[in-house]
């Protein structure tokens, strides 16, 4: 169980560094926060698939 957090935890840091780095090449608001939500969306799924 503890490599299964473990990964999940890695994947969740990936998003946000990719979020981040996509964020800032995005200047619209509208933009940012779609990205935002679909990335919450895959964090959601990979704990939902990994962790439950």
């Amino acid at each position: 169980m503890i490599l299964g957090n473990f990964t999940y935890y890695l994947a969740l840091l990936a998003l946000i560094i990719i979020g981040v780095l996509v964020a800032k090449r995005i200047a619209s608001c509208l933009v940012k926060t779609i990205i935002t939500l679909i990335l919450i969306a895959i964090g959601v799924a990979i704990y939902w698939y990994y962790l439950k």
